[in-house]
């Protein structure tokens, strides 16, 4: 199998790549910054294109990869509420069109959403930057279900990943965080790219829907009588 991922530098993009380049499927990872030399220097199944998916006319140098695409992870993403409307949103909308129009064997995407899009939390603009991805993924799979494509949403809660360091690191913090989930904990970027792997490489009917993967956050809740 052949897929794209964006976001693969660092955290749950990166553990994504290594997931599917452990089990053997070809990897091209997409980001604004070089990837880790670790992942290159690794994996004779990964290539990667350096490119930032707001970078609409530089696209086309992906032509070459994409003909015998099978799956499209769209992970890349930031939490700085400036840039999350036209980063997390509007690029991996145009972004997805490009692929998509030029992959015709493409047969999954999975879009890396957030417990955000269900509760409003973190920034407004990131909120509903992660909210609009859910409304999207269900417009894609109406769209791409003729095709037999299956597109699937993923919202993960709390993730230890670099971007989140200074949680980690300030204890008081990192406390306060997981007495917000039911289990006590955070998931690893390790984890979630398992369930990535899932949804491409074990689901066969799941379409236009979406995985809560937060330990318990959205469902945690204290009864007063």
């Amino acid at each position: 199998m052949n897929v794209l991922i964006t976001g693969t530098s660092s955290g749950i993009g990166r553990k994504t790549a290594i997931e599917f380049l452990k089990k053997g499927h070809k990897v091209l990872g997409v980001d604004k910054v070089p990837p880790h030399h670790s992942l290159c220097s690794a994996y004779d199944l990964f290539e990667y294109v350096v490119l930032d998916i707001r970078d609409r006319g530089e696209y086309k140098v992906l032509d070459e990869y994409l003909s015998d695409l099978d799956a499209l992870v769209n992970n890349a993403g930031v939490q700085d509420d400036i840039d999350a409307i036209e980063v997390n949103l509007t690029s991996v909308i145009d972004f997805t069109r490009y692929v998509v129009s030029r992959s015709e064997n493409i047969s999954d995407i999975v879009n890396i959403a957030s417990t955000s899009a269900h509760n409003g939390a973190e920034f407004p603009r990131y909120s509903a930057s992660k909210g609009g991805l859910l409304a999207y993924t269900k417009y894609l799979a109406q769209a791409l279900g003729p095709r037999g494509v299956r597109v699937n949403s993923l919202s993960p809660g709390g993730v230890y990943t670099p971007i989140n360091k200074h949680i980690v690191e300030d204890e008081k913090l990192h406390s306060a965080v997981l007495k917000e989930t039911l289990l006590g904990k955070w998931a690893t970027a390790e984890e979630i790219a398992e369930w990535i792997y899932f949804l491409v490489c074990v689901n066969k009917s799941m379409t236009g829907q979406d995985i809560i993967v937060d330990n318990g956050e959205l469902s945690k809740f204290n009864f007063i009588w």
